[in-house]
């Protein structure tokens, strides 16, 4: 039973994955686009009638409810790609938080409370750093230098002479 439900699984995903970049090409869109045209010119024909009318209705509604369960199998694979992807990298980093590599699986409450202190973290090494960048500018030579001209040795020189 178990068998039959990952077959199963894996053919719809299959399926799923190949009607997902097939309706994203432009041959998809010109299908469609024809579709309606055809519509279009028919309704004179049909004098648009009622039925007309619940043609392309029915069409689009059908359509779309089909697209909706194909394209969230896709989005699931290709996020579920991604956050493996991301949890090897975070792994991998030495020094790096390892309850990082599935953050996926936190409540609502918990990624707000870690977005909290990633965004507390975020403004002490940037106000770290804005310190470390001022005390620079304030002790180098080179860079005072480069600030007043006139005052480096090399052009005193130059007027001297």
């Amino acid at each position: 039973m178990a068998r039959d439900h990952r077959k199963n699984t894996a053919l719809f995903s299959r399926f799923a994955q190949a009607t997902a970049a097939w309706s994203g090409h432009a041959f998809a869109f010109l299908l469609a686009l024809l579709v309606v045209i055809v519509w279009v010119v028919t309704g004179p024909i049909f004098d648009y009638s009622n039925t007309w009318q619940l043609v392309i209705n029915t069409g689009t509604t059908i359509v779309t409810f089909l697209m909706v369960f194909l394209i969230q199998n896709t989005q699931n694979r290709d996020m579920m790609a991604i956050q493996l992807k991301l949890s090897e990298l975070v792994l991998a980093m030495k020094g790096a938080e390892n309850k990082f590599a599935a953050i996926e699986d936190l409540s609502d409450e918990e990624l707000e409370k870690l977005h909290e202190e990633c965004r507390a973290n975020a403004e002490m090494a940037l106000t770290h750093m804005k310190a470390r960048a001022g005390k620079h500018e304030r002790g180098s030579p080179r860079k005072r230098a480069a600030a007043h001209p006139a005052t480096t040795s090399s052009r005193k020189s130059k007027r001297a002479k």
